[in-house]
């Protein structure tokens, strides 16, 4: 690389946990107190960068006082500081949680810059590194990709080999950031990692839950070193908010308890906001030189029609009605060319985009996005050769995702799988521009290669990410070897090119006129922290074929 890292240590004060419960935070007056009351005073959690444009980036720290406080920010091409080429002021307050967020501009394109924050009593943050995005001829990008970290089933070691490879211009996070169960569910007591605990124990619902619960996160020292080493384009999934989220509720939200579906939106919303390099824009582009665009999608709070749920439509019904219910499912809401994941402001904007993409000569649209776009439904075999030791509810579901099979139904209605028609028109706009799509996907804990088709001719690929710390298959299928399973996968599937349904990692995509590279990389494991790997897969599309060079 050619700028120079930043210092490894980044202190922090220690979580007070004490100063918590006898602040009462947690009593329901103080819901939407900041954290501060339950944390030492300072630069608290390092620094972080996003949104890069080529003369641009957005700057994050976080800084506690006794009072609001204006920080001075610098910017500088060596980590001494020895020329300050950029600066500003911003100012900490309760009102935000005390995080604090600046725009660096007039810099110049694809260059690394080093940047800090100054408090009024002459202390610094740690120093961070970023880098603008390229202008003009651009022969090569890349990007570490990650999805899916919960931080008790382990340790973020595909955080910790990207941060130590060193060799990426840009992260690409595609949600699952954090995790909104309580203490003792995802993981379990006897799943969980010990000393990998997170605050509030509680589920995370109000404001000053999901706050704290960035906070735990953003203390884990792999983390740290990613966002003080890269800028990061982040796109947000359900677990931000709760599982299985769409724009009126989500599949772990109970209003009778919990309060209107909206106002926890709002509160998980704000605080994304304020803990992350973000913009508050739901969708946005970024031009990559000459070389690609890469489209930052929504698909979960803004416009989602709720997922349809098989288990729901088949309850307590004979094999023979399940399967009729199943037929009729499939030829009425399932088709409904009303149903959509992106809304059709946002629909037009990414045609619109692609489509002036493709005029301007850059190669390659990349979409940035949430869940799996390619098809896949469950080999019809499959609940047989699970074995009949295995969990009942495990083989409940598998038995109605073989039902929904033999009813031309996909198995996981959460992904573009449920919203079949506006997958086609996704699908058809990027046909219709003449784009070389990439479809970077998180959610589903598994590694995939997907082959994208429309109209039965080539439409793009999908390098679909494993998760970084959450199970995958292994975690409900463990008795089917992995290699017997991804077999069967890929064999049933006919645009599934390959699949690792074992292990953890992330994916490192590079880009050329040539040439889009996925190498999936597997970290050995996540009960020990590692900077370690233990394996790679890659597989590439030429730019014009839309289909993988190798399968």
């Amino acid at each position: 690389m050619t700028a120079r890292m930043p210092p490894q240590t980044i202190r922090l004060p220690v979580l007070d946990r004490r100063s918590l419960l006898g602040g009462g935070l947690l009593g329901l007056g103080l819901m939407s107190a900041p954290l501060a009351a339950q944390v030492g005073g300072g630069f608290t959690h390092g620094v972080a960068s996003g949104e890069p444009s080529p003369k641009s980036v957005l700057l994050w720290t976080r800084f506690v006082g006794s009072r609001p406080a204006r920080l001075r920010w610098e910017v500088s091409e060596s980590a001494e500081f020895a020329r300050v080429v950029g600066g500003g002021s911003v100012r900490a307050a309760p009102s935000n949680d005390w995080c604090v967020k600046a725009v660096a501009t007039g810099l110049e394109p694809g260059r690394w810059y080093h940047y800090r924050f100054v408090a009024p009593d002459g202390s610094f943050s740690a120093v961070g590194r970023t880098r603008t995005l390229p202008e003009g001829q651009t022969d090569r990008f890349r990007m570490a990709v990650f999805s899916c970290s919960n931080l008790g089933f382990g340790h973020f070691n595909g955080y910790a080999h990207a941060a130590q490879a060193d060799e990426f211009e840009l992260a690409v996070h595609l949600g699952d950031y954090l995790y909104e169960y309580d203490s003792a569910n995802y993981p379990s007591e006897d799943q969980r990692l010990p000393g990998r605990d997170v605050e509030p124990v509680s589920e995370i619902v109000r404001l000053a839950d999901y706050r704290l619960r960035y906070a735990s996160y953003r203390r884990d020292p792999d983390l740290l070193r990613l966002h003080q080493l890269y800028p990061m384009v982040s796109v947000f999934d359900d677990h931000e908010s709760a599982n299985d989220s769409w724009k009126g509720g989500a599949q772990n939200h109970s209003s009778e308890t919990e309060g209107p579906w909206s106002a926890r939106k709002r509160a998980a919303l704000k605080a994304r906001s304020e803990w992350m390099p973000v913009s508050d824009d739901p969708w946005a582009r970024y031009d990559i030189g000459d070389l690609a665009t890469l489209f930052r999608l929504e698909t979960r709070l803004t416009a989602r029609d709720k997922p349809l749920d098989l288990a729901d439509i088949t309850r307590g019904m004979s094999p023979d009605a399940a399967g009729s219910a199943l037929r009729s499912l499939r030829e009425g809401a399932w088709a409904d060319p009303a149903r959509t994941m992106m809304g059709a402001q946002q629909e037009r904007w990414l045609a619109n985009g692609m489509a002036a993409s493709v005029r301007s000569g850059r190669k390659w649209q990349v979409l940035a996005q949430q869940v799996v776009m390619g098809r896949l439904s469950t080999p019809p075999d499959l609940a047989e050769r699970v074995g009949s030791d295995a969990p009942d509810y495990v083989r409940r579901r598998l038995a109605a995702a073989v039902a929904a099979g033999r009813a031309g139904l996909p198995a996981n209605m959460d992904a573009w799988d449920g919203y079949p028609a506006a997958r086609e028109r996704l699908l058809r706009a990027a046909r219709e521009a003449n784009a070389n799509l990439v479809t970077l996907t998180g959610d589903t804990h598994n590694a995939w290669a997907f082959q994208l088709a429309h109209g039965g001719e080539a439409a793009g690929v999908e390098f679909a990410g494993q998760s970084v710390t959450s199970p995958g298959f292994e975690g409900t299928l463990g008795k089917l070897p992995p290699t017997d399973l991804a077999a069967s996968l890929v064999r049933h599937n006919p645009q599934l090119a390959w699949t690792d349904t074992s292990r953890r990692g992330y994916m490192a995509v590079e880009l050329t006129p040539q040439r889009a590279i996925c190498e999936w990389r597997f970290t050995p494991t996540v009960r020990q922290r590692s900077a370690e790997l233990a394996g790679t897969h890659r597989m590439s599309a030429t730019a014009g074929a839309n289909r993988f060079d190798t399968t």
